[in-house]
């Protein structure tokens, strides 16, 4: 699969479709996500041209990857978090339901999340 570059997130990137920002600097944007599963519910995505997490990992340069990660950890602490705690999710493929071609991750919080995966699921 190669990289769309009319994605929904790369679209938001170039600033064609406006975003509620939390945060951005060089390596991440993150913005609340438009129909949030939970009270709070980010996405942190790479400014840079990565379909899933294989991808982005494969491909990033080492400060690349380190300034992401560090970006999703500085959306935490803006939002104030660490106290309650939070998830971090990230789709990859179709049995995943990743619906954006673009690496993302999923910041949930500001409730009980439960177990993270169903029981009885396997």
């Amino acid at each position: 699969m190669s990289y769309d570059p009319n994605n929904i997130f790369a679209r938001i990137l170039r600033g064609e479709i406006p975003c509620n920002k939390v945060y951005e600097d060089e390596y991440a944007l993150a913005f609340h996500d438009i129909a949030p599963q939970a009270p709070v519910h980010v996405l942190v995505i790479p400014k840079g041209e990565y379909i899933s997490f294989d991808d982005f990992s494969r491909d990033a340069t080492a400060e690349f990857m380190a300034g992401f990660y560090r970006a999703a950890q500085q959306v935490t602490e803006i939002l104030g978090l660490q106290a309650g705690g939070y998830r971090i999710l990230a789709n990859t493929g179709a049995d995943a339901h990743q619906e954006v071609a673009h690496f993302h991750l999923h910041i949930f919080a500001g409730c009980d999340l439960g177990r993270m995966i169903k029981s009885g699921l396997v």
